[in-house]
């Protein structure tokens, strides 16, 4: 028989809050300024857990289909969201892109692993649904974000490069290969990363939370595979999604570059925005 699982207490979460303080200590003895962030950070992922926490007992007790497409629809519209707050460059229409690449990664990968490998029945089961999806929207757009900051950034910083290949005759296609290939390999990093060390170096989030609750280890085992797998294939499809959809809007079918509409995040709005880039480029 599988152990029970233990569970926590308000006095048990209070003494795991003495980890962060430490955290902060050490900012404030080094002087690395960062104690108000650490600080602020806990307290949102506290009261952020634990909203989630009581609008998941809701969605469980409700089953409804409505109910878990708007759950996982509020999901996709903050993922997005997260994922332009996260870049230091934008142009205009990224949001919408952020957006796409989001529904299309999330819905895509989690239809096929909760429909064909999983086999979730109904479709809208809220116990396997909204994890699964939360755990491909959380991951993926560390990998979008990175993607999309790499390709923004050597538009900016190599304009000249990418311009001398258009007045050359390159199709956009051509002149973008390359910022296109070091883009996705950027945002492959960490994916590829936590796939190399799952096992070895650490022991993955997902395998962790079903061996507490008692799931006999192989069986654990067989559910992270699946889960990196899932992300891996978010990863390399939100990349490429946002990759695209940038370049769509940043360079002309024509192969003209468009960096006038392209900013810095926080930066000037309207026709300012490209000066203000391409004063940055030098």
């Amino acid at each position: 028989m599988n152990p029970a699982l233990i569970a926590l207490t308000p006095s048990d979460l209070v003494v795991a809050s003495l980890f962060v303080l430490v955290a902060a200590g050490l900012s404030v003895a080094l002087r690395l300024g960062l104690e108000r962030r650490i600080l602020v950070a806990a307290v949102r992922t506290v009261v952020q857990l634990g909203l989630l926490g009581l609008v998941l007992e809701r969605v469980f007790a409700v089953r409804r289909p409505i109910v878990v497409v708007a759950m996982i629809a509020w999901m996709i519209v903050f993922a997005g969201r997260e994922a332009v707050a996260r870049s230091t460059r934008r142009y205009g229409g990224i949001w919408l892109d952020a957006w796409l690449t989001m529904t299309v990664s999330c819905l895509l990968v989690g239809g096929v692993v909760t429909r064909v490998v999983v086999g979730v029945t109904p479709w809208w089961e809220p116990q396997y649904v909204i994890p699964l999806l939360g755990m491909i929207l959380g991951n993926s757009l560390n990998g979008i974000s990175l993607a999309l900051e790499r390709l923004l950034e050597h538009l900016d910083t190599r304009r000249a490069e990418v311009e001398l290949l258009l007045a050359f005759g390159a199709t956009r296609a051509e002149a973008l290969r390359e910022p296109l290939r070091t883009a996705l390999r950027t945002g492959l990093i960490p994916i590829t990363n936590a796939m190399t060390a799952a096992g070895i170096v650490a022991l993955p989030g997902m395998m962790t939370g079903q061996i507490l609750a008692g799931t006999p280890p192989m069986q654990a085992v067989a559910y992270q595979v699946v889960v990196m797998f899932m992300l891996a294939a978010a990863n390399a499809i939100g990349a490429v999604v946002i990759s695209l959809g940038a370049t769509r809007r940043l360079v002309t079918r024509e192969g003209t570059l468009r960096l006038e509409r392209l900013f810095r995040a926080g930066g000037a709005r309207g026709r300012g925005k490209g000066r203000a880039v391409r004063r940055s480029a030098g």
